[in-house]
């Protein structure tokens, strides 16, 4: 079982976190000069360090804290937290290559939130009321835009929790929220959310449903959210899952205005309401027919009627920090792609023990599409068993669209070194297995019928499996050719591969 290296309570809130990545000279930057949330902080960060499927130029970079943000001067914005693979390694603990065993660890011993009692909660510092004349969210919080054609300001790192009015069972998720006004925010579900299910049975039976929005948490909260099912039935409290990642529970607190819980030492919570049967345009108030930059690297369409949360109160920590994330970033990879790598890894190992030895989410793919998955054949009989792994994979996730299979010798988180195995390992015409008609997801625009008109629906696909390992019997003719092992550091000090 892999654990975190970090000591118990070294991070547990966003800026534990980011007094941890301080010790780091390579891994948060700051600056004083106003930034406009109006497109000019993300339009920063994509060169700084958005990399993912941003339009290029963009590279890996440190996390980036706006310390003025025009017409906000009480509140910090921070972008770009988790958009390294390496900086999420070093906030939970962990070798990068190991995460996803970490996150499968944590799913099989998870360790449930606990409420504590208000005054205890930092979240709670600060309360504006809805019903106080004058309450605007468009003048509390500044909801940046990624783009200049966005729909409207968007809350991207709000982590919503809500709990099922039937089984009283909570989730939490992360989703698209367009500020609409005053005290109004659209909220838009891919189909199969947990939390759109809660919101259908309380509108079936005529009630809004209570929800909370926390925004500037732990880190591990922020992966935990993102694991989806089969791995994290209906009725799997995802906080368990960040509870113990960190080995101890994730604090809760009682909202002020409306039947809802929060996570205690958020920067900012936002209470509301999904009301019943009430929609809006998403673009109301820009009529762009466009909502924001999502993980694959287009701008998603806006939507024609979306449900809407009802504000009821803001609460905050003195001196809040945003947390904000642009779409198609690195961010996302991490933030998607390392539960779908311990997805992967915990049913396939359920199926088959010792032989995939690693999964990694490609970026290619916004940490959904793509998985790159490294096999090993020690006998003839494991031939085939890499294509079933393959299966369980699409099984394990269903928005994963393409698996790469590699061998035991290719470092699959180099993209280099796993095209090279294609090159050299793969044929087309017998290496390639099609499963088409898949449902997969909506926001890759190849999925739909105007793209592929035997595609009945928008978000099928076909999901394919690009087989690049050797065969068994032919390992020995498929060697790489094997250098002498040496000292760097004898001709080069302070040398690190």
């Amino acid at each position: 079982m892999i654990k975190s290296t970090l000591k118990q309570g070294e991070v547990y809130d966003l800026r534990s976190a980011l007094a941890l990545l301080a010790a780091y000279p390579d891994e948060l930057i700051s600056t004083d000069v106003e930034a406009d949330p109006d497109a000019e902080i993300s339009g920063v960060y994509r060169h700084v360090g958005a990399r993912g499927t941003v339009m290029r130029p963009t590279k890996l970079g440190p996390a980036m804290l706006f310390n003025t943000v025009k017409g906000f001067p009480n509140v910090r914005v921070l972008i770009g937290l988790l958009a390294s693979r390496q900086r999420v390694a070093r906030l939970l603990g962990v070798a990068a290559d190991k995460l996803g065993f970490l996150l499968k660890d944590s799913v099989n011993n998870p360790i449930s939130p606990v409420v504590i009692p208000a005054e205890q909660a930092s979240c709670q510092q600060v309360v504006h009321l809805a019903s106080t004349p004058g309450f605007d969210i468009r003048k509390l919080l500044p909801a940046p835009t990624n783009t200049e054609e966005d729909a409207g300001p968007y809350f991207t790192m709000g982590m919503c929790y809500a709990s099922d009015p039937e089984t009283g069972a909570s989730d939490v998720t992360i989703h698209r929220l367009c500020v609409q006004s005053a005290d109004e925010i659209s909220m838009y579900f891919v189909p199969g959310r947990h939390l759109d299910a809660f919101r259908m049975k309380a509108e079936a039976a005529g009630h809004a449903l209570p929800i909370s929005i926390s925004i500037g948490v732990d880190p591990a909260i922020e992966i935990g959210a993102c694991f989806e099912p089969p791995t994290t039935p209906l009725g799997f409290d995802e906080l368990a899952v960040a509870g113990s990642l960190r080995n101890q529970p994730v604090e809760l607190v009682n909202c002020v205005c409306v039947n809802a819980r929060a996570i205690a030492n958020a920067e900012i919570v936002i209470e509301g309401e999904l009301i019943a049967n009430y929609r809006v345009r998403e673009d109301q108030n820009t009529n762009t027919g466009k909502a924001m930059p999502e993980f694959p690297g287009y701008t998603g369409e806006a939507k024609q009627a979306v449900p809407v949360i009802k504000v009821k109160a803001i609460t905050h920590r003195k001196q809040p920090i945003l947390q904000t994330v642009i779409g198609p970033s690195e961010e996302h990879v991490n933030m998607a792609g390392i539960p779908t790598e311990a997805s992967i890894l915990d049913m396939v190992e359920r199926a088959m023990p010792g032989r995939l030895l690693n999964v990694y989410a490609h970026p290619s793919g916004g940490g959904k599409y793509l998985a790159v998955m490294q096999f090993k054949k020690s006998l003839l009989s494991d031939e085939g068993r890499q294509r079933q792994a393959a299966l369980l994979a699409f099984a394990a996730f269903g928005e994963l669209k393409h698996v790469i299979l590699v061998d035991e010798d290719v470092d699959l988180f180099d993209t280099d070194d796993v095209l090279w195995a294609m090159q050299t390992r793969y044929q087309g015409d017998i290496s390639t297995v099609f499963i088409p008609g898949v449902r997969c997801h909506p926001l890759d625009p190849s999925q739909s019928p105007a793209f592929n008109p035997q595609l009945q629906d928008v978000g099928i696909s076909c999901k394919t499996i690009f087989d690049c390992t050797v065969p068994f019997k032919l390992k020995a003719q498929f060697q790489r050719s094997q250098f002498k092992e040496v000292d760097v550091t004898r001709f080069i000090p302070g040398f690190t591969p």
